[in-house]
């Protein structure tokens, strides 16, 4: 089951689901390339060496071959997965976020406990379309997501959900007498039947 899905209300619907802007790969696919070409490198300088004792190249091999596994894993494998399992969703009804590989955090909050949306956007976000949406409710702290892509247009159409959650919502009737609080004390009604 894809996320939010489990989640979500009857009748509820995703409208944006995000990943990170794609400016968070970028380093992680420069590394990558640099890897490769540093191993492509190894294994040929390695071939050209003279045996000097040795009856094989095989450790040697082996050993930058390790190290280039290593390097992918912690700087292009953990920043791609980090990215992939990052989820900023908003549905009719809600605000997810989701992120982590192995510890989890995961926020959800109602449209209607929205108050306030800040958005920060530096000069190159301004330029490659991303930057930090804050998101301020009614019970907690300020949550902040950072590079988010297309920021102007989410914010409209959070905008656009929000109103359109608070339209769906019932006015108070100001003919209701089951909404307002009775004074206490003398202004009560008698109970009937003394």
């Amino acid at each position: 089951m894809a996320f939010p899905d489990g989640l979500m209300s009857r009748g509820e619907r995703v409208v944006v689901h995000k990943h990170p802007h794609w400016k968070v790969l970028v380093f992680p696919t420069v590394l990558f390339l640099a890897i490769v070409a540093a191993l492509a490198f190894m294994i040929v300088w390695i071939g050209k060496w003279d045996d000097a004792g040795f009856t094989t190249h095989r450790w040697w091999y082996l050993a930058i071959s390790a190290v280039a596994a290593v390097l992918f894993v912690v700087f292009c494998l953990v920043p791609y997965l980090r990215w992939a399992t990052e989820h900023f969703v908003l549905t009719t009804a809600h605000v997810f976020f989701r992120t982590g590989i192995l510890h989890r955090r995961q926020h959800q909050i109602p449209l209607i406990r929205v108050q306030n949306i800040e958005t920060i956007v530096t000069f190159w976000g301004r330029i490659f379309g991303y930057g930090t949406l804050i998101v301020d409710s009614a019970a907690d702290e300020p949550l902040e997501f950072s590079n988010v892509a297309s920021l102007s247009r989410i914010q409209g159409t959070l905008n656009q959900l929000i109103s359109d959650d608070r339209d769906r919502l019932p006015d108070p009737d100001p003919g209701d007498t089951r909404m307002m609080r009775r004074p206490s004390g003398e202004d009560q009604p008698e109970a009937s039947g003394r």
